[in-house]
């Protein structure tokens, strides 16, 4: 008979945030793949737990997969963690759990901490629709990409982000998102967790020193405008002109507004003036 994949969901910072089930099935299984072994076992110590761990990340994943598949197939009960929170979302664990289904081997969920789910509820915004994302790409063009997927989305959406990377995706947040809110946490249910609120912008401004770990959560937008067919390239170039000059915004500030305004993304606006700049030379 097969044993179970139990996919257990691990505290995001407070040790004491796992329940009495994920204790249990930690200690009963025959093994458990963890993305980080090191950081497991401080876990597993704090519980008084001895299961022996292996590793199981994006970088062995297709290696162990075939592993962890025939100790299951033999019997063998695994229990599946992730660094922090619940395994499937930006680590390999959809990949086991896929093996497991096509394979018919038992997939038992232990649920219990999520670190978008966390951050999502503190947020406060109304969580009829919820989008859970992974890290934003780190490269800029792919990361613009990104975050115009998630300005023509009306809902909450969450994404997380690496501490050097965090300002630059707010600037580039503050362009596309214009006025939108958001919330960022940090370091959630640690010692040192902080909320920030506001828009992109705003939050850029009070950042200061970016340390640990962020999950950003983007609100509803109740505004955006209705894609329109965009003037000519001379118009656009003077609608920028005047909420710069005569209205004072950044540049930054002033495409994010004309593109909001036709419900475009801001390297279109972006592309018009420089072509208008170009024309003048």
């Amino acid at each position: 008979m097969s044993g179970t994949l139990y996919v257990v969901a691990t505290p995001i910072g407070n040790l004491e945030d796992i329940t009495l089930r994920a204790l249990r099935v930690l200690g009963e299984v025959g093994l458990i793949a963890a993305e980080d072994t090191r950081r497991t076992a401080r876990l597993l110590s704090h519980h008084g737990i001895s299961t022996p761990t292996i590793s199981f990340h994006e970088h062995n994943s297709r290696s162990r997969v075939p592993h962890l598949l025939s100790k299951l197939r033999a019997g063998t009960s695994i229990a599946l963690v992730t660094d922090a929170g619940t395994p499937g979302v930006s680590d390999p664990g959809a990949e086991l759990v896929s093996a497991c289904i096509d394979a018919e081997v038992a997939v038992d969920p232990v649920p219990g901490v999520s670190a978008p789910l966390t951050a999502a509820i503190a947020s406060g915004f109304p969580l009829h629709s919820l989008t859970i994302l992974g890290f934003a790409p780190s490269r800029s063009n792919a990361r613009m990409s990104f975050l115009e997927g998630i300005a023509k989305n009306p809902g909450v959406l969450t994404f997380f982000e690496a501490p050097h990377r965090i300002a630059e995706t707010l600037r580039e947040a503050s362009t596309i998102l214009g006025t939108r809110p958001i919330m960022v946490g940090r370091e959630l249910t640690k010692v040192h967790q902080e909320f920030l609120r506001g828009s992109a912008a705003d939050i850029s401004a009070r950042l200061g020193d970016p340390k640990g770990e962020f999950t950003i959560v983007v609100g509803p937008d109740h505004g955006s405008a209705t894609p329109v067919e965009l003037p000519d390239d001379q118009s656009l170039a003077a609608e920028f002109g005047y909420m710069a000059n005569e209205k004072g915004a950044s540049r930054r500030a002033a495409v994010a507004t004309v593109a909001k305004k036709y419900g475009r993304p801001a390297r279109e606006i972006y592309a018009a003036i420089e072509r208008v700049k170009k024309s003048g030379e």
